[in-house]
């Protein structure tokens, strides 16, 4: 099929869900399957097209963010689906891109949930809503007042996502006929099938078996595209209940840092801030592999240059003494964490869990990791401390059942690293710092 939208062409062949989205004109649709299948793609590819068919059409596309569109859609959409040398991607940079202009008039927008404001005060003909599985079904049914442009003779919701828990909104919705399932498989992806072959090309046989080396739950999603859930999970982590939207703590509020040490595994440290209720909030994350603690371009100038101007009465690390030295000489002085595993898990448990007033007195900001890491992101492993919850599972016992004793130790570090965070605030131990009064006051014991 071939799409001309300035005179330079591209070539695009649909396939399988891709090539049913293409046809399809139904008012609600959900495109699901597995990651590497070509569903984002595919999506633009269409919207594209319709947005060159219909002079003046407006296509709207988010996630639950703006902020992460900014380095997966956006990224997709210049670098695979427009032309070369395009002058639709003249102007602003992603990070700062409104919209993307065709020279019929028509446009695709770009948004986040975060901001409905700014997102929904116009009218569109299309609305697609990426990763939708960090969405809610009110998330996804207020988009639905912004379909009212009219330029294409239809309108058309559709969500893009990777399988999640069977009882997913998503999941039950299209079940009750609500949405139209499209499934995508790998099949669908020329880039790691070869039709013609009937076989996997080089690539493809590469990236299967990345797939192929996850285990449990996320197998069955991201390499089968099942909804399965995860068993034996350690906290009740509800996405829509302690994700919360990004913001600036008050400079008025107790903020603390936690560490968890890694090379190969990543290295974690996180910021978090304590309002006067007593609430953690995590708003911001380095969490990365393969980067050493020391050097110009290590951990501890990064802790130092993202901290500045803010101060913390404490950084809780775990006990790597080389790592804690290498930090106390760049300036940031250390108190060993509290280690012990199911008291911990306990504490973090009760600030997860909804108080008397039903909110919960943990939260993660959106988006507050610093930056991904792209080996973790192509290897399909956390890239964040968000994304271990739902991983972060009890080993099964011989019955099959999960033993609630200490979780599987394989993607805990950001759960390590918050362990470390609560046992401080909640006061589970004494914390010891690793330097003497002397030593605190000649860098200055609160931060940087």
């Amino acid at each position: 099929m071939t799409l001309a939208v300035e005179p330079i062409e591209i070539v695009y062949e649909p396939r399988g869900a891709a090539l049913q989205l293409w046809r399809c004109k139904d008012p609600e649709i959900l495109i699901e399957g597995p990651a590497g299948t070509g569903k984002t793609r595919g999506i633009l590819e269409k919207i594209l097209a319709m947005a060159d068919k219909y002079p003046g059409s407006r296509h709207l596309l988010c996630r639950k963010t703006r902020a992460s569109m900014t380095e997966s859609v956006l990224v997709t959409f210049e670098e695979k689906v427009l032309p070369p040398g395009s002058p639709i991607a003249d102007g602003p940079q992603r990070t700062q891109r409104h919209a993307y202009t065709l020279p019929n008039g028509s446009s695709l927008v770009i948004g986040g949930l975060d901001k409905p404001g700014r997102t929904f005060s116009t009218e569109y003909d299309t609305v697609t809503v990426f990763e939708a599985f960090e969405t809610t079904e009110n998330d996804w049914e207020s988009l639905h007042r912004a379909l009212r442009n009219g330029r294409m003779g239809y309108h058309q919701a559709i969500a893009d996502t990777n399988p999640w828990s069977q009882g997913h909104w998503l999941n039950q919705r299209a079940a009750s006929g609500r949405m139209t399932r499209l499934l995508s498989r790998h099949e669908d992806n020329p880039q790691f099938w070869d039709a013609e072959a009937g076989d996997w090309t080089p690539a493809g046989r590469q990236y299967i078996a990345r797939l192929d080396a996850l285990t449990g739950h996320r197998k069955q999603r991201l390499r089968y595209g099942r909804w399965a859930n995860a068993e034996g999970v350690v906290y009740d982590f509800d996405p829509q209940v302690h994700l919360v939207n990004k913001f600036e703590p008050p400079a008025d509020w107790r903020r603390i840092r936690s560490i968890d040490f890694g090379l190969v595994n990543p290295f974690v440290c996180q910021w978090w801030a304590i309002d006067h209720d007593g609430r953690m909030y995590l708003y911001r994350e380095i969490y990365r592999t393969q980067r050493l603690v020391k050097g110009p371009d290590g951990h501890a100038a990064a802790i130092n240059r993202l901290s500045e101007g803010e101060r913390y009465e404490v950084t809780v690390s775990d006990h790597d003494t080389d790592d804690r030295d290498t930090l106390l000489q760049a300036g940031i002085p250390t108190a060993g964490a509290f280690k012990a595993v199911v008291p911990g898990i306990q504490a973090v448990a009760q600030r997860i869990n909804l108080a008397s007033d039903k909110k919960p007195r943990l939260f993660v900001m959106r988006d507050c990791r610093v930056d991904a890491d792209e080996t973790l992101r192509e290897a399909k492993l956390p890239t964040c401390t968000a994304e271990e919850f739902d991983g972060y599972v009890y080993a099964e016992g011989v019955d099959g059942k999960a033993r609630k004793e200490e979780p599987v130790k394989v993607n805990d570090h950001g759960m390590d690293a918050m362990r470390y965070a609560v046992a401080y605030v909640d006061g589970i131990a004494g914390v010891r710092l690793s330097f003497d009064d002397a030593d605190a006051d000649a860098v200055g014991a609160t931060a940087v």
